[in-house]
């Protein structure tokens, strides 16, 4: 599956995508968001974690509203492996799997863990 993110865009823009992912009917938002993340982490910048955390939180309330129509399919099934950290990987590949099962109460504890193991490391 190709990038959804352009790896080669300026900082301030994969930045501006983890604030405000784009909404598109063929892909889950949080998977824009985990692309820029990655290469915003391999370029070492500070901003990219509590930008990360705050978009993923934002997308997790809209998709706990019943009125939210975020997409729930997901094209992306091997992004986890972009993951520097084979567990932060594993931890994203079931945030993604719960929320394409839209079950938002147990993807809220991935989430948890998720942002513990991202502070932790």
């Amino acid at each position: 599956m190709p990038a959804v993110v352009d790896l080669n865009a300026p900082t301030r823009d994969l930045l501006r995508l983890l604030r405000t992912p784009p909404e598109t009917s063929n892909r889950l938002p949080e998977s824009v968001c985990w692309q820029a993340y990655i290469e915003l982490r391999r370029r070492g910048d500070a901003q990219a974690t509590p930008h990360f955390l705050s978009g993923l939180k934002s997308l997790h309330r809209r998709r706990g509203m019943a009125a939210a129509t975020l997409p729930t399919v997901d094209p992306d099934t091997d992004e986890h492996k972009l993951a520097p950290d084979p567990y932060l990987g594993e931890l994203w590949r079931s945030y993604k799997r719960l929320l394409c099962a839209n079950r938002t109460g147990p993807a809220a504890q991935i989430l948890r863990e998720f942002e513990q193991h991202i502070h932790a490391s």
